[in-house]
């Protein structure tokens, strides 16, 4: 089965830290570019974070510095390590892959959420 699974949210006070996992599985993990996505409510969906095939990174402004993005290829599983938490980072937070090059699927996983208490 084709899937992503994520793991790890949930509820910190500001200033606190989060690990978020995503396992991918039925798909050859290490040809794709992997992506974190947040939404928060009442807000579109966005880029929070990336890794490509060859270990390249983006994240975006807000939380550069704060957010740490890997992968570990021999476990299939994309980790997002979130420090300095702030309030604006709560949302609900989304894996995903997509279809190019290498990487043979679009896929989403079914999110994890986070809040941030100030």
């Amino acid at each position: 089965q084709v899937q992503l699974v994520e793991s790890g949210g949930g509820s910190v006070q500001a200033g606190g830290s989060l690990k978020l996992s995503c396992v991918g599985s039925g798909f050859t993990f290490s040809n794709c570019g992997l992506h974190w996505f947040r939404q928060a409510p009442g807000k579109e969906r966005e880029l929070v974070s990336r890794i490509d095939a060859d270990g390249s990174t983006y994240y975006i402004d807000s939380v550069k510095g704060r957010f740490t993005v890997s992968r570990d290829n021999t476990k299939n599983t994309l980790i997002l390590q979130m420090d300095n938490l702030q309030s604006e980072d709560t949302a609900e937070y989304f894996c995903a892959i997509f279809r190019g090059g290498e990487c043979r699927f679009t896929l989403q996983g079914q999110g994890t959420q986070v809040i941030v208490s100030s």
